[in-house]
């Protein structure tokens, strides 16, 4: 059976994960980067557990098509997240990692 707090832990990666799955490839842009960043953290705070989540997109990834917009990737999304469960408590980012080249989910605590 697991403890507690691997069960937290457990939960903090079910929501980085729903939240990189979900909003990977939305459509996005300079003008509207915050009102996504709000979106996704309303989405995720919904969720049982959540105790708190931000979310940051780099501005400075965002690139344009002929239309205007680009795609959120997963490179561009820094989330945080803290669940509590029951009293254990644990802290969880998804933040790229350019040396492995990747979009890197961990525990903080």
């Amino acid at each position: 059976m697991p403890t507690e707090r691997e069960a937290a832990a457990f939960e903090a990666g079910i929501k980085l994960g729903a939240l990189y799955h979900q909003f990977v490839g939305s459509p996005v842009s300079a003008e509207t980067a915050e009102s996504l960043e709000v979106a996704m953290e309303e989405s995720i705070s919904l969720q049982p557990h959540v105790r708190s989540v931000s979310v940051k997109i780099d501005r400075e990834m965002l690139t344009k098509n002929v239309y205007g917009y680009g795609e959120l990737s997963g490179k561009m999304i820094r989330a945080l997240v803290e669940i509590d469960l029951d009293g254990a408590v644990v802290r969880a980012k998804l933040e790229y990692d350019p040396k492995i080249d990747y979009p890197l989910m961990s525990l903080l605590d």
